[in-house]
């Protein structure tokens, strides 16, 4: 038996999928060629489509509520983009031009919060979901933003000493809601 990377990828992924097409033995994604566009920049080369990343927040919305639907489910859904997935501005900039929240994981994803918030990309409304391992300054800057007046802060408590730190250092007379982690 003979098996090629070629093989094991026509067997793994089904391609060309959806915006890529061969033309004369060329790849192309949605028109641009890709191969010019390697010649020219050269490589490892990243291409971001911004147009993909809202139809995917699209797709992904509609799912869930087609779910709700045949189920029916009396709950929301509320998309939040994991900004550890890219931290580039213009890639967390388009997702948020589609209705969608924030989930961060480190203490510095709280800066970005923040530039958001000072560019009015987010308000105080924005739900920021804070999962990944909590380190003082982690703990810190969550806290900041709830006393700073954002609402709907939701940090994900890994144990109950992340606990005691928010409850000595959140002074808002608002509730906070808190998530478990499981």
């Amino acid at each position: 038996m003979n098996n090629t990377y070629h093989d094991l990828v026509e067997q793994t992924f089904d391609f060309p999928q959806e915006g890529f097409e061969v033309k004369d033995n060329n790849l192309f994604f949605n028109d641009l060629d890709i191969k010019k566009l390697i010649d020219k920049y050269g490589t490892p080369f990243k291409l971001t489509y911004l147009p993909k990343i809202g139809q995917q927040i699209n797709k992904a919305k509609d799912l869930f509520a087609a779910a709700f639907k045949k189920h029916r489910y009396a709950g929301s859904y509320s998309y939040c983009y994991c900004t550890k997935s890219s931290h580039f501005s213009f890639i967390v900039e388009e997702t948020l031009k589609h209705g969608v929240h924030l989930e961060t994981s480190f203490a510095y994803d709280l800066e970005i919060v923040k530039q958001l918030f000072s560019k009015r990309k987010i308000n105080k409304e924005t739900y920021i979901i804070c999962n990944g391992f909590k380190t003082k300054a982690y703990t810190r800057g969550i806290a900041r933003l709830i006393n700073d007046g954002f609402k709907n802060v939701i940090p994900v408590l890994d144990n109950t000493n992340e606990f005691q730190d928010y409850k000595k250092s959140i002074r808002s007379k608002e509730p906070v809601n808190i998530g478990l982690r499981i």
